[in-house]
C-alpha cells in the first residue's frame, strides 16, 4: 500500500513539473515574440498615481521609454502595437501587455472610446512592483 502511494505521488509530482515548465516555456517563448520597438499604449484605469511605476516597470521589460504612450479613447494604435493594462482594476498588482490585432473603424462608445473597434491577444504580464 506506502509503494502504491509513492508511486501515485510520484505521478502527481511529475506531471506537475511537466505542467509548470511547460508554462515557463510559454511564457519565455511570447516574451520573445514582442518587438520592444512598437509603440506601447499604457492604459492606467485611473490610477494615474501609478503611471511613473507602470512605465519604469515596461521600461525595465525593455520597451522605449520614447514608445510608451497614455492611452486616450481618440487615438488608437494600429496591428501590431501593443496595448500595457494596469490589471486588474480598481487595485492593480501587474500589468497586461496585448498585442493589437486589428482595428475596426467605429463609432465611439463612452468609456472604451475608439478602442471599442480594437481587438487584441494577451502576450505577457509584467508584476507591478
Amino acid at each position: 500500500m506506502k509503494n502504491e502511494m509513492s508511486i501515485a505521488r510520484g505521478g502527481i509530482i511529475a506531471v506537475a513539473i511537466i505542467i509548470l515548465w511547460g508554462l515557463a516555456l510559454r511564457q519565455v517563448a511570447s516574451a520573445a515574440e514582442i518587438d520592444l520597438q512598437k509603440d506601447v499604449y499604457l492604459f492606467l484605469h485611473d490610477r494615474n498615481d501609478l503611471q511613473e511605476k507602470a512605465v519604469n516597470a515596461l521600461v525595465t521589460y525593455g520597451f522605449l521609454k520614447e514608445k510608451i504612450t497614455l492611452a486616450t479613447p481618440e487615438k488608437v494604435g494600429n496591428v501590431g502595437d501593443y496595448m500595457a493594462m494596469l490589471w486588474k482594476p480598481p487595485a492593480p498588482d501587474h500589468i497586461k501587455i496585448q498585442r493589437i490585432t486589428r482595428v475596426e473603424k467605429t463609432e465611439p462608445e463612452e468609456i472604451k472610446g475608439l478602442w471599442r473597434g480594437v481587438s487584441r491577444e494577451d502576450i505577457d504580464s509584467i508584476p507591478l512592483k
